[in-house]
């Protein structure tokens, strides 16, 4: 079967399968392994519009593939592939290794063949990663889905002149160019992000379900995401999806939208396929009053048997969840606390409010119907000392008690972890910040997340925590709140004692590999490789329970009569767009340009 384009999406470290690596809790509170095997939702948006035009677009996930069969054979699946052009994701920065070395894999293979790097950490990095010789193209920014459209017709159509495509970052030759990024949409409303109709029809156009799988265990527990905004209105100094990030990183200066309507017609679609719960991503209130009030509105008069999960930035009060509770049969809330200080929480941006009023969001929440809570905190933030980092758990017990000891607050702790974000504030003025960083350079971090240990990948240090604090402050919080959540029945005896044998199991063998790379450099593969069994095996949720993120659901996907609608729906839609795919190329491509063109140059 010959593509237009096949998207890859690489493991964090391209042979972990062979190289033993303690990546410890860094994966623990994302739903995706150490591998960081979930790829970008944008991939599946820029595959849903490029559809639309008639091209052919499969998505790989390299990563899951090779997680979920040993004998996955990478190269094999890749020399196969007949297509005009291969892109892999570069949005999250633990990736620097993975990408890279795919792309490398892809260029031996298929020498005449573009690739193409996009996504926050690629954009970030575009002049050092064009000069790599197997990379071709860069696609910056955090719009790319019309830009790549046009892109593939000057690849259709052998045309090389590539400076007018905004955001692109080329080579021809020696020659390198560097497009400004003038494209900067408003709004989100004219493409899916997510794609989830082109990822149900890529199931029945490509007749395999395996490739395109978000993550690992996704089949059996099926969470999908809506995206709300690309931008954001907060300016958290960690986050390299801040404010001053995408300002600085993407040109964006104000958000883009997904509107209320868009959003609701998204969550029907789901609804039909999957009863898994929809996270809504970023805090719908960045939109303002009236748009939460017309998402609301909207919401109420579907008939939904899906939960939903909000995500909340600040303080909320009781009408935002009472408007929740009349619109949903069922919603959970995730907050991402960081710290019981809050001194720090006000610098670093993130729930820049008292604590009382964290206490009073949380019960305004529980009284108004929320099923689930979860909370979490973090180690490694700035202003945070090692005694600060372990004392959230003390605020744990004070919130479990406020909150009339409710069992519905789940609560979670885990490292900033293993590097700074790109184009955040503190990674973009460490000293300021109090930071010592240790990666500067895309070669620096890909360098870095091969390390043996977590403690050895991070990039940074803080004025107040070394390496070793970070790594100590943050096993001795697991420890203290692994206890509390066994004082107040949170968490089953199994599942205390297995916590508690892998926290301890973590921290000797963090000392062991201390101790093997202190030894001559050719003794190391060898004592690394007698350990690596017992390291995997460390990997997996290493400071908490492996179902505590997870809601609970009776029933993870619509009826099968439902399931085969959704599917001859889309492959009706194939069909319609096979017919602008068989007009002449000169044709389809005057009529891309015609519909799509002149909107991006507009």
């Amino acid at each position: 079967m010959r593509y237009d384009l096949v998207l890859l999406h690489a493991p964090s470290v391209y042979d972990f399968r062979k190289n033993p690596l303690l990546s410890g809790p860094i994966s623990d509170v994302v739903p995706s392994s150490p591998v960081f095997e979930m790829y970008p939702i944008g991939l599946t948006s820029i595959a849903d519009y490029l559809e639309r035009y008639g091209l052919r677009v499969k998505i790989i996930n390299i990563a899951n593939r090779m997680l979920l069969s040993e004998k996955f054979d990478v190269e094999a699946k890749l020399r196969k592939i007949k297509t005009k052009a291969f892109g892999i994701d570069l949005h999250w920065l633990p990736h620097a290794h993975g990408s890279i070395e795919l792309a490398k894999v892809v260029k031996n293979l298929h020498p005449e063949t573009p690739v193409i790097f996009g996504g926050l950490s690629a954009t970030y990095y575009h002049k050092e990663l064009i000069e790599y010789p197997f990379i071709d193209f860069v696609m910056r920014g955090d719009s790319t889905e019309k830009l790549m459209l046009l892109l593939m017709n000057k690849i259709e159509a052998g045309n090389t002149h590539y400076a007018d495509i905004p955001n692109l970052t080329w080579k021809k030759g020696t020659t390198c160019g560097y497009n400004p990024i003038t494209y900067v949409p408003k709004d989100l409303d004219d493409i899916d992000v997510p794609g989830y109709r082109y990822t149900v029809r890529s199931v029945f156009k490509y007749r395999n379900f395996l490739d395109p799988l978000p993550y690992n265990g996704w089949l059996q527990y099926p969470n999908t995401a809506l995206l709300t905004a690309r931008g954001c209105t907060q300016n958290c100094l960690i986050c390299g999806g801040s404010r001053e990030a995408y300002d600085q990183n993407c040109h964006r200066n104000s958000l883009a939208l997904r509107s209320p309507k868009k959003l609701v017609e998204d969550i029907q679609f789901i609804s039909r396929f999957s009863r898994a719960p929809i996270f809504i991503l970023h805090d719908l209130r960045q939109g303002g009053r009236e748009y939460v009030q017309e998402f609301f509105s909207r919401l109420k008069e579907l008939n939904l048997k899906n939960e939903i999960v909000f995500e909340l930035f600040q303080y909320a009060d009781e009408e935002f969840f009472q408007m929740i509770n009349e619109s949903v049969p069922k919603y959970s809330i995730e907050i991402t606390l960081e710290t019981h200080d809050e001194k720090i929480r006000r610098y670093n941006g993130k729930f820049s409010c008292t604590n009382q009023k964290v206490i009073d969001t949380l019960n305004f929440a529980l009284k108004n119907g929320c099923k689930k809570i979860d909370l979490f905190f973090m180690v490694g933030i700035p202003g945070q000392t090692y005694t600060s980092a372990v004392e959230n758990i003390d605020f744990c017990e004070s919130i479990h008690l406020a909150c009339h000891k409710n069992p519905r607050v789940f609560y979670f702790v885990a490292p900033l972890a293993p590097f700074l974000d790109p184009a955040s504030p503190a990674f973009e003025h460490p000293e300021v910040h109090g930071y010592k960083k240790f990666c500067h350079t895309l070669e620096d971090h890909r360098k870095a997340i091969t390390q043996p240990s977590w403690k050895h990948m991070l990039s940074y240090e803080t004025k107040d925590m070394t390496r070793n604090d970070i790594v100590n402050s943050t096993y001795e919080a697991a420890e203290r709140l692994n206890d509390f959540k066994l004082e107040y029945d949170l968490i089953s005896k199994g599942d205390y004692f297995d916590i508690k044998e892998k926290i301890e199991k973590s921290r000797e063998y963090i000392k062991k590999i201390d101790h093997v790379l202190s030894l001559p450099s050719e003794e190391q593969a060898i004592e690394l490789a007698k350990i690596q069994e017992e390291v995997e095996e460390l990997n997996k949720y290493s400071i908490c329970g492996k179902n505590e993120l997870k809601w609970e659901v009776q029933k993870n996907y619509a009826n099968f009569f439902s399931l085969a609608l959704v599917g001859m729906e889309q492959l009706y839609e194939d069909y319609v767009n096979k017919f602008r795919h068989f007009l002449s190329p000169k044709r389809r491509q005057q009529f891309k340009l015609d519909t799509d063109y002149q909107k991006v140059k507009g």
